[in-house]
């Protein structure tokens, strides 16, 4: 009785959002859309103004010199707004009376779940346009995984704080981009090579990894609170998280085995 009651609850909930929310949502959204169109095409003028190597890259290059120029700048909004709204603000403290940690939600986080599902949607845009040049499978996987994750959160404000702690991973990718943009430069034999590396692999394990097992954590402590959500989202809250976790670890030793292979090439 009281489980359908709470399903009753999420799905007004859900009516709710679409209705009253709508303008904040919808703009949100096709806020971050234009902001990847911007960083594009900013990073088109400035790449070629200001890297004299960029004039030289086949055309393929330079798409994916840009689009990671989107990446990165996602993933340093996202994982400062997700720090903030996980750990530092009192949004989803236990300290706070303010109903189930589970429902939590405001306008603040609301957006920027919109402008997060706004690059989600430009990149999976230029992965299937270009693919798979900018990605394969895995990422069409990751991305597909995210979007219904954060449209879900988004649309119904349930399992907000999950998604966010999923949403710090992305701390990765500048470090990812920046391995990148150094192959592609000819300095891979370069300190600054190795040293992204080690980086690395510090970042993904404390972010996508170590996090991980901290988020499954809180889910068990507050059990009682996620089974009182929406069917959908109980769903959401185990698959996600486990696939992305898994394909996290996979990624994880294919790192440690390409910092292993660069330190064998140098001794």
């Amino acid at each position: 009785m009281e489980i359908n009651a709470y399903q009753t609850r999420a799905e007004l909930l859900l009516r709710s959002y679409m209705l009253s929310d709508s303008f904040v949502v919808y703009s949100s959204i096709i806020g971050g859309i234009f902001a990847c169109k911007m960083v594009y095409d900013l990073s088109q003028i400035f790449s070629s103004i200001y890297f004299k190597g960029y004039a030289g890259l086949s055309k393929s290059q330079q798409v994916e010199w840009n689009n990671r120029s989107i990446s990165t700048v996602h993933a340093i909004f996202i994982t400062t707004m997700s720090l903030y709204l996980s750990f530092w603000s009192d949004l989803f403290s236990d300290d706070q009376l303010s109903g189930l940690v589970t429902m939590r939600s405001s306008t603040l986080s609301t957006v920027v779940l919109g402008v997060s599902l706004g690059y989600f949607l430009s990149d999976l845009a230029m992965i299937f346009w270009y693919y798979p040049s900018l990605g394969g499978f895995e990422y069409v996987v990751h991305h597909l995984l995210s979007m219904v994750a954060v449209t879900y959160a988004m649309l119904t404000g349930e399992g907000q704080l999950y998604v966010y702690m999923v949403l710090v991973s992305e701390a990765t990718t500048p470090g990812i981009n920046l391995r990148w943009y150094l192959d592609v430069a000819g300095l891979k034999k370069s300190k600054a090579y190795l040293l992204n590396g080690f980086m690395m692999v510090f970042a993904w394990l404390v972010a996508r990894i170590l996090l991980f097992i901290y988020l499954f954590y809180h889910v068990y402590l507050h059990y009682d609170q996620v089974k009182q959500m929406h069917s959908f989202g109980i769903l959401l809250i185990s698959v996600v998280p486990s696939v992305i976790g898994v394909m996290n670890l996979l990624w994880f030793w294919k790192i440690v085995k390409g910092l292993k292979k660069t330190l064998a090439k140098r001794h």
